[in-house]
């Protein structure tokens, strides 16, 4: 594997159903890869410390990296209803978070970005103490009234319930709502370094990905079971229906002005740097 491209992505449902065919040489042409699985808070470090190949990192980090990777305009996360949500133990409104202490999955989040700019609007005076929490351990903290309320992502949109929480609010909905585009989430993002042809090539063997996922998709069942951390697989069916969309295959006009959108709503408000006219540019 010492010439295969280094690359890190999520063991969740989405990310292994959309690499199976090109982390296993089934796509033609396609350089071969060199796979860590790590969640999207650690992959989000790598890229700021410049680390592998290709990474799949959260949106909100791209103001911080796309001086040395540029986005590919395919492979990963934007959707509609499927924006995270917060929690809570008993049901309430958003201005019962004033001063609440909120656990959150990361700060360089997409997840984060939303609910800060939801918070802006909605909650007066603001939220108190924000807690970096693991995203599996948030809904227990909320259930053992650790913190008053809980960001949660992924899967945590269909189990919520187990743990007896309310959904106090849609990040997701709230963002739809106020802009009609939809939720970037998940990045995919290569190294400028590796020169524009390769990084077209890159981008087309992701999108071959996805379109023999989709066309097989008991192909990369046993892989995706095998990462999905004990998941229900009816659960991990859920999680890639609903991550896995046209937005997968191209970013295309509404995907990327959700993504400038995002980040411009969050440099104004102080949460990220401002983009560079040309920071979202392929190639």
């Amino acid at each position: 594997m010492s010439d295969a491209l280094k690359i890190a992505y999520s063991p969740c449902p989405n990310d292994t159903f959309v690499f199976h065919a090109w982390a296993h040489g089934k796509v033609p042409g396609a350089p071969a890869l060199d796979v860590t699985f790590a969640d999207i808070d650690i992959t989000n470090g790598m890229a700021e410390r410049g680390e592998f190949d290709i990474l799949k990192v959260s949106y909100a980090v791209l103001p911080w990296v796309l001086e040395e990777y540029a986005l590919l305009p395919c492979g990963g996360a934007l959707g509609r209803g499927c924006g995270p949500l917060v929690l809570t133990k008993e049901p309430g409104e958003a201005k019962d978070l004033a001063g609440k202490t909120v656990a959150v999955p990361s700060e360089r989040s997409t997840a984060y970005l939303l609910f800060r700019l939801w918070a802006a609007e909605e909650v007066p005076g603001g939220v108190g103490e924000v807690k970096v929490l693991p995203f599996d351990e948030i809904m227990p903290a909320v259930r053992d009234g650790r913190v008053d309320a809980g960001l949660v992502i992924h899967e945590a949109r269909f189990t919520y319930q187990n743990y007896g929480l309310d959904c106090l609010a849609d990040m997701g909905e709230h963002w739809e709502r106020t802009t009609g585009l939809p939720i970037p989430l998940g990045a995919i993002i290569a190294k400028r370094s590796l020169g524009a042809e390769r990084l077209r090539e890159l981008a087309a063997a992701a999108r071959e990905s996805v379109r023999m996922a989709w066309d097989d998709t008991e192909a990369s069942r046993a892989y995706v079971l095998e990462h999905a951390q004990e998941m229900d697989p009816a659960v991990a069916d859920q999680h890639i229906g609903l991550y896995v969309n046209e937005f997968t295959a191209d970013l295309g006009e509404n995907g990327y002005a959700a993504v400038r959108g995002l980040l411009t709503r969050a440099a104004a408000e102080g949460l990220v740097p401002p983009l560079g006219r040309d920071a979202l540019s392929f190639g």
